[in-house]
């Protein structure tokens, strides 16, 4: 009989949205993370993230979560998932030395014939080599390793946890079956389940995000050429969506360049790919050059409308994070023009980012709107 008892490893954007929606599904779960405050105010249900739908999803499904900052407790568990955030620097490069540290942690505490999926988003070739490293201790334990794409989108990640399109399982033999306990708890979320080798999983997110990064570089480009021969990209749009090669769902709104992290986080996967294996990916480079492109767009705009006033402009600014309903600053358009127009004097705001968090990105600030 299954015990169906699922962990979440890192308590993290990722990791608590994924462990609720399992609850959801009527799995018995526990949260780890090394915070242990972290797990106390979690138990409370105060979060350190925002989410539409996060507080009634919690309180739905609160009884069958535990959130522990003890090892120990991952002791019971059937399938163990590594959901911490990987963060990225200034370069778009991923670091995983916190998802590394976080699972030697845990590893001696992981039962045996358990599964563990590796769902923090990591480069190609990760997965492979953390098996490899802990070669012995996971043959001991006869635990099976899988890497499962992340489905996370800042603003709708409930939504999406709850009722993801696909799920793409990496494998180390994708032809055999997935573990009983592991299956069934994918099972649950009823949609078809893609599985493939280690490396191919790991680039199938990258890819996702490379194809909706050409996208939005296509978008601009066109959008920009209508302001300056006096069409409407707005009018456009509908004859794309209806063309089946493009699709009703594609992503064609203009905006200012590629925000949040892990869109340019990809790019610059890709890029780094590419040049180390001698492939060509100047298409790729050319969408994160059209985006610092984009990017000073409403920069140049308003030193068009502000040449003009005499003394300091005072501008408004109505949101600061990437994405509207969210707590994302990363790449942050409305913060890039906060910080490049120093001439001016800035009042804003949004409604999830606090002042303590904008506050972080520059002086340029005055008190909210």
């Amino acid at each position: 009989m299954l015990k169906k008892m699922i962990g979440c490893v890192g308590l993290s954007h990722l990791g608590i949205v994924s462990c609720l929606a399992v609850a959801a599904k009527g799995f018995e779960v526990v949260g780890y993370d090394l915070d242990d405050q972290l797990c106390a105010n979690l138990t409370r249900g105060e979060f350190p993230i925002y989410e539409p739908g996060l507080a009634e999803l919690y309180g739905e499904n609160v009884a069958r979560v535990r959130f522990s900052a003890s090892p120990a407790d991952l002791a019971a568990c059937d399938v163990v998932y590594l959901s911490l955030d990987i963060h990225t620097d200034e370069r778009g490069r991923s670091d995983l030395a916190a998802l590394e540290d976080l699972f030697a942690g845990i590893a001696d505490s992981l039962p045996d014939q358990c599964s563990l999926v590796v769902m923090s988003q990591v480069p190609p070739g990760f997965t492979r080599r953390l098996c490899a490293s802990y070669r012995e201790l996971l043959e001991a334990k006869t635990i099976q390793v899988y890497y499962q794409v992340e489905t996370l989108v800042f603003g709708a990640a409930v939504a999406r946890a709850l009722q993801p399109e696909r799920i793409i399982v990496g494998c180390v033999a994708p032809e055999l079956s997935l573990r009983p306990y592991y299956a069934d708890l994918l099972a649950a979320f009823d949609c078809p389940v893609l599985p493939m080798r280690y490396e191919s999983a790991e680039l199938a997110k990258i890819s996702i995000n490379v194809c909706l990064a050409s996208a939005i570089s296509a978008a601009n480009t066109l959008a920009e050429l209508c302001e300056a021969v006096g069409a409407d990209w707005y009018e456009i749009m509908p004859a794309l969506r209806s063309d089946r090669r493009i699709g009703p769902h594609a992503y064609l709104t203009p905006g200012l360049g590629i925000g949040g992290g892990n869109l340019d986080r990809d790019l610059v996967t890709v890029c780094r790919l590419g040049r180390e294996m001698d492939t060509h990916v100047e298409v790729v480079e050319a969408c994160r050059d059209n985006s610092r492109h984009r990017g000073d767009w409403a920069l140049e705009n308003l030193r068009t409308e502000a040449a003009e006033i005499v003394g300091s402009p005072v501008v408004a600014v109505w949101g600061l994070a990437y994405k509207a309903g969210t707590q994302s600053t990363k790449n942050s358009p409305a913060l890039h023009l906060i910080a490049s127009a120093a001439d001016c004097e800035f009042r804003y705001f949004d409604p999830q980012v606090t002042e303590e968090v904008s506050a972080s990105y520059g002086n340029h600030y005055t008190d909210p709107l």
